[in-house]
């Protein structure tokens, strides 16, 4: 788990949760972005990055950002989950509704249920079949094709979790709607790449299911809106975070 201090008392923690196969280094652009602000971390989930021999489940990505919440040591923090991280944000959301400042979902508001899942059944029983060297040596070149370096050297370096895809998306699949939103008890931002237009196709549905929830675009953007525009991206989580109301001091505390 990648984490970093700030002495500001006032700023929510952050903890950042990355997407299907990739790990922490995901979020190298925010976390230097955002260190001097906010106590902030990113995690690696089961099966993923210095995790990548824990087996999955979504009941122990849950108790992971669980963890990163208490090590910041802050109170309740503002989680970013990104596709499958948003996935796991919202079971954390469920499970421990009290460690939860805020949420962003960012290409997370999509239903897992019904035919639109249909391509990633497809794809979780394709990946185990393709040798994982080879699908590395793809990602790599593509990342480095569409991104600078200082974008995507963390996540080359921390690798690939192919062999994870299969329990983690069999897990989401058939799991998620606008429906999960009723267990956020906490302000969400719903954000996604203006051109990520499947991850993106539930958004105003996730967003009518919650009464303080509210939608966010990030112009010329795909899925992975954190590496085609991070300062874009990043703005818009320090906006939400900046905007927060603030916490009520407990009596213990004052």
């Amino acid at each position: 788990m990648a984490t970093d201090a700030t002495e500001a008392a006032d700023a929510p923690p952050i903890v950042f949760v990355h997407g299907t196969r990739f790990s922490a280094g995901q979020w190298s652009p925010q976390l230097a972005a955002l260190r001097d602000d906010f106590a902030v971390a990113a995690v690696d989930l089961p099966g993923h990055g210095a995790r990548s021999a824990q087996p999955w489940s979504l009941a122990a990505a849950a108790e992971i950002i669980a963890s990163a919440v208490d090590s910041l040591d802050r109170g309740p923090a503002l989680v970013v989950g990104h596709s499958l991280g948003g996935y796991a944000a919202l079971e954390f959301a469920r499970r421990h509704p009290d460690r939860l400042r805020a949420l962003v979902l960012a290409g997370a508001s999509a239903s897992t249920r019904g035919a639109w899942a249909a391509p990633y059944r497809v794809i979780a029983r394709l990946v185990p079949r393709l040798p994982a060297d080879r699908l590395a040596r793809w990602n790599d070149r593509a990342l480095r094709r569409l991104y600078p370096p200082e974008v995507v050297a963390a996540t080359i370096r921390s690798g690939y979790a192919f062999h994870t895809l299969p329990d983690a998306w069999g897990e989401v699949i058939g799991r998620f709607d606008a429906s999960a939103m009723r267990h956020v008890a906490a302000p969400v931002l719903i954000l996604n790449g203006e051109k990520d237009t499947v991850f993106r196709s539930g958004a105003a549905e996730f967003a009518r299911a919650h009464p303080q929830a509210r939608i966010e675009l990030i112009a010329g953007a795909r899925h992975l809106a954190n590496f085609d525009e991070p300062d874009a991206f990043t703005y818009a989580v320090r906006r939400f975070a900046d905007r927060l109301p603030v916490l009520p001091v407990s009596p213990e505390a004052a």
